[in-house]
């Protein structure tokens, strides 16, 4: 199994649970360390997977891996909506020239392949809407992050119909948990907390959003690989809607502190109001169901995993903020 950016978040935790949980895989990871891959994250595993420093927009090389393994699973990903605003041009680099190169070289080798996406393809929901995000949604991305996903799940798409290659598509509501960059929403708030700095919300913080555990997620993805059925889009959900400001209540209760330890920053240009996935295909389909019964259990773990792990991500979160800074939030 070749794993793209597996040294990022959902990647890295991808990795993890394949080596405990399926040993029948031999698992190589190709990732470039950019700022949000590292290569410290899969630490625990190092010994137990091979892994390579590079690029998926370097043809060759992406070749060769592609050609080495039986089947591809994509994480890498540019995925920050903020710097997607500030610098989109290496979101197109490597969202879409980067899923071509993969698209080429599992047409050429007929390999296996799940391209992982996001829930932001979609576009975004009103606050009262009581829809959710179905298989049949159209697209409507409002950032170049969720354009140039959007783009790369047509591709995928597209080799399935044109070129025949066995391909299958999630698209994932937000993830977190261990090993998460702190410049995303639920880490930033947590090493805040634990750095005595009052957390930021932006606007009023009533935007909504679909949280899902990475374990559950990285378990789905998994069912998908055995059972699911080539051509076909599942997406990922765990019922887990909750508005910016009901999850940082739980994140201050969790932590022992008051509900008004918070600093409301500016918002976000073209910050999308509401995500909502509904996951009935894949549970219906392939029996999927979340490991965590509530997003509280899920972000009590993720507390205790930063509150022990300061190493990992005390280092990168001076980075993080100064960027934050420099856009005014």
């Amino acid at each position: 199994m070749l794993v793209t950016g597996g040294a990022g978040f959902i990647g890295a935790n991808f990795v993890h649970q394949t080596v405990s949980q399926f040993p029948e895989y031999e698992v190589t990871v190709i990732d470039a360390l950019t700022y949000a891959g590292d290569a410290a994250s899969l630490a625990p595993v190092a010994d137990k997977i091979s892994f390579v420093h590079g690029d998926i927009t370097d043809e060759p090389l992406v070749d060769s891996l592609v050609a080495a393994n039986d089947i591809v699973v994509h994480f890498a990903a540019e995925s920050h909506n903020d710097v997607s605003i500030a610098n989109p041009g290496i979101f197109v680099q490597t969202n879409l020239v980067g899923t071509f190169r993969i698209l080429e070289a599992v047409r050429r080798h007929e390999r296996r392949l799940h391209h992982v996406s996001t829930d932001e393809v979609f576009g975004d929901l009103e606050l009262d809407d009581p829809q959710r995000f179905s298989e049949e949604t159209p697209y409507r991305p409002s950032s170049p992050y969720s354009a140039t996903k959007a783009s790369a799940d047509m591709l995928v798409r597209a080799w399935v119909r044109t070129f025949g290659i066995a391909a299958t598509i999630s698209n994932c509501s937000n993830n977190y948990g261990p090993y998460q960059h702190v410049e995303k929403f639920i880490p930033r708030q947590i090493t805040n907390i634990l750095s005595g700095v009052k957390p930021k919300l932006y606007g009023t913080g009533r935007n909504v959003r679909d949280w899902i555990h990475v374990d559950d997620h990285n378990s789905a993805v998994h069912m998908i690989l055995r059972d699911g059925k080539a051509g076909e889009t599942y997406l990922i959900g765990a019922d887990g809607e909750l508005s910016n400001r009901e999850a940082l209540a739980h994140i201050l209760d969790v932590m022992g502190m008051p509900a008004d330890f918070v600093d409301f920053v500016d918002d976000r240009p073209g910050h999308d109001l509401r995500y909502a996935i509904d996951p009935a295909k894949l549970r219906a389909e392939l029996g999927w169901s979340p490991r965590y019964g509530s997003f509280r259990d899920g972000i009590e773990a993720t507390v205790a995993w930063y509150a022990g792990n300061r190493a990992w991500w005390e280092s990168k979160k001076a980075d993080a903020e100064t960027f934050y800074r420099s856009v005014g939030r």
